[in-house]
Parts: C-alpha cells; structure tokens; sequence
C-alpha cells in the first residue's frame, strides 16, 4: 500500500470512528445530567447548597473531564479498525459506549454523594 492509500485509509477510520462515537455523546452527557439532577433530588435538602450561581464553575470543569474521558473510547476503536477484527468490532462497539456509560454514571453519582452532597 502507498502513503497515499494509508492516508486515505486511516481518513475512513477516523472518519467511521467520529462518525460512530461522536453521535452518542449526547445521549453519554444526558445520562450523566440525570445522575447529578437525580442525586440533588434525592438528597434534598441537603443539597439545597449544591443549587447556587457558584456551583456552576465546577460543574462545567467536571462535564469537560467527562467528555475528555469519553474521547477513550478513540483509543479502544481506531486501533481495530484497520484489523481482521473490524466487522465484528463494529457490531459490538455498542457494548463499550455501554459500559463507559454506566461506568461514567457511576462515577458521577459516587462523587455526587461523597464530595458534593456529604453522606
């Protein structure tokens, strides 16, 4: 194969991986704004302080992290793309959004409970 035709293939990579992964971000965030809306409901009125302008600031620094954390999932798909493994991979890569989901909820409600709320 040529440089010419590894950069085209590497582009169909990129391009299959962004076009798979960066669709379900949204529905990664939104799963992760029910986790902190759920755990400032359940915890009320505890978590009345949680509820300010101020609280703002490390919301958003701790959605950006999430988001670069969601960016892991790249290092799991690009290197099997290219593989004997592709078909396969793409029929179950669903199952690594999955798990890095519910891991990341998980994360996020363990935060909210211990750092944020206080029990």
């Amino acid at each position: 194969m040529n440089i010419q035709g590894s950069a085209a293939s590497l582009r169909n990579i990129l391009t299959d991986a962004l076009h798979y992964w960066e669709p379900r971000r949204i529905p990664y965030n939104l799963v992760l704004v029910v986790v902190v809306i759920e755990s400032v409901i359940l915890a009320w009125p505890h978590s009345r302080n949680l509820v300010r302008f101020s609280s703002l600031l490390p919301l958003f620094v701790l959605a950006v992290i999430a988001n670069i954390c969601y960016t892991a999932a790249y290092t799991a798909d690009v290197p099997v793309q290219p593989s004997a493994f592709r078909a396969a991979w793409q029929r179950w890569r669903w199952l690594l959004w999955g798990i890095g989901t519910a891991f990341a909820a998980m994360l996020a409600f363990f935060w909210m409970v211990d750092e944020v709320i206080g029990f």
